[in-house]
């Protein structure tokens, strides 16, 4: 097990989940606690993408190959979820009352949210190669 898959940029990288879970679950929260009635599927997509974000950030800070096997899923799914709802929410704004954090491709979240996965699934494959070696 290399310990160095957790040092540098892959503290960086899950810092940078753990931010966006609780930035997410936050914003989730008070939606739907105050004005779900208002946009019941973009609320709901929140808080699946804050879902989604503290998985992947439990499952990247954890070693073993269990959990390199959730974290890749998740990145994935996370990725899915904001090429999917980013392109919906350009092409038919009318699905989305509100925003989510995956609208626009996370625009509302400096586009965080559009590059992360790129990098959580570049980590996952350098990280691997790493430990391989």
């Amino acid at each position: 097990m290399n310990e160095r898959r957790h040092a540098g940029i892959g503290r960086v990288l899950i810092a940078v989940y753990a931010v966006l879970a609780l930035a997410a679950t936050g914003r989730s929260f008070v939606q739907i606690v105050q004005r779900f009635e208002e946009a019941p599927l973009a609320y709901a997509l929140s808080a699946l993408a804050a879902v989604v974000y503290l998985v992947a950030t439990i499952a990247l800070a954890m070693r073993g190959d269990a959990a390199r096997r959730i974290a890749f899923a998740a990145v994935c799914f996370e990725l899915a979820g904001v090429l999917v709802v980013g392109t919906l929410s350009l092409v038919a704004p009318v699905l989305f009352a509100h925003d989510t954090v995956w609208s626009a491709y996370g625009m509302g979240y400096l586009f965080v949210p559009a590059v992360l996965p790129f990098l959580g699934l570049w980590w996952l494959r350098a990280s691997r190669e790493r430990v391989a070696a």
